[in-house]
């Protein structure tokens, strides 16, 4: 019998995110993400007024999407779908042209002025094709992260998703992100704005996007 390919994916429950940013620091460290870029990062925001004030928070990376712009763009295939789901980026064929950075919906791409190509949370795929874990999954805190095998009904992950109400970000966009979120706040759930509705929010913008603006780079 034919053994079935792994599809990986990734839960991430926000009942259980203290928004510590443990998992921000572990991807930085094992994918020597350079300073002031993130390959993954934690938004978060605060709403209601003194003293009926609640934190909220929103795990951000890459979506490896079933169906991913920045593979339909990439001019030189320096961008693929792996047969497990996982977008990655081959560095050596990269040409820095930016094109999968503006295509993204998600922002969960930068320009890496290190290696000078476009960079992005890959699953750690390094680690996954070892038999391990991603870094963030096994360093949250709070056992937010849940990261595993979405064809194997009896996995934590499908489990997961079977048993809870989930969501994706964007789903009007049809790109079948294969990130799910459990009890995510709405409103912070855009690409980058925050509902208009909740004036009051406190929200640090600069603090909550990977990189710099898309344009800095064309310059």
């Amino acid at each position: 019998m034919e053994k079935k390919v792994k599809k990986w994916g990734m839960v991430i429950d926000q009942r259980k995110c203290v928004g510590c940013h443990t998992c921000t620091v572990a991807c930085k460290s094992e994918n020597n993400v350079p300073l002031g870029y993130w390959c993954s990062w934690v938004k978060g925001i605060q709403k209601g007024k003194y003293p009926d004030v609640k934190n909220f928070f929103l795990r951000r990376l890459c979506n490896h999407c079933d169906t991913p712009p920045c593979v339909e763009v990439c001019p030189v295939e320096a961008t693929v779908r792996r047969a497990d789901g996982v977008v990655t980026i081959y560095y050596g064929k990269c040409i820095g042209c930016g094109m999968c950075i503006a295509a993204c919906p998600y922002d969960a791409r930068f320009f890496n002025p290190i290696r000078h190509t476009a960079d992005k949370c890959t699953f750690c795929t390094h680690r996954i094709d070892a038999g391990l874990l991603p870094a963030c999954v096994t360093s949250c805190i709070g056992r937010a992260l849940t990261f595993g095998d979405l064809n194997d009904r009896e996995s934590e992950v499908s489990r997961l998703i079977a048993d809870n109400a989930t969501t994706v970000i964007k789903p009007e966009l049809r790109t079948n992100p294969k990130v799910y979120y459990i009890a995510a706040d709405k409103d912070i759930m855009g690409r980058i704005r925050i509902s208009e509705e909740y004036p009051e929010a406190i929200e640090e913008y600069h603090k909550t996007v990977p990189s710099k603006p898309s344009d800095y780079w064309k310059k």
